[in-house]
């Protein structure tokens, strides 16, 4: 068995997380990824086919003690781009409640949320804007949301 697995296992048995429903779910939930998801990799390369070059999945050390990892970032404007996902950022449109281990996902997602609204407010206090885009934006529309960002910058 692996660390990672055996960690997997303390966990249930200390009823810190649910136990999978079934091994399918388990893969399924192995496989989400923290960076590189498909709406996040479309918007960069539509950034990058205009023509914008950035950094990503940049660790931000804030003076205020708090690290960000914006999804994309443009440095020497100090613009950070977060495109959230509608369920693990409680979308007001797509975002749900789970009906299974309410107990443990519920808590877990306002975390999610109340960690963005600190990460906001550590970077805007630091001079940064940020630019947040769900998921189901349209790449026009978070293109568009990027440059409007971009554009304010570099107009100061």
């Amino acid at each position: 068995m692996s660390s990672a697995e055996n960690r997997r296992v303390r966990a249930w048995e200390k009823g810190r997380n649910p136990r999978p429903l079934s091994e399918g779910r388990s893969r399924n939930m192995q496989a989400i990824r923290r960076t590189g998801t498909k709406p996040e990799v479309t918007l960069r390369s539509a950034l990058h086919a205009d023509g914008l070059r950035f950094r990503k999945d940049l660790r931000l050390d804030l003076a205020s003690s708090v690290r960000v990892r914006p999804d994309i970032v443009f440095t020497a404007r100090k613009v950070a781009v977060f495109v959230d996902g509608c369920f693990w950022h409680c979308c007001p449109k797509h975002g749900r409640q789970p009906t299974v281990n309410e107990w443990y996902w519920t808590p877990k997602l306002r975390r999610n949320v109340e960690r963005d609204r600190i990460a906001d407010t550590a970077l805007e206090e630091a001079g940064w804007v940020v630019v947040r885009v769900w998921e189901h934006s349209t790449v026009s529309e978070a293109v568009r949301a990027v440059k409007d960002a971009l554009r304010r910058e570099s107009d100061k």
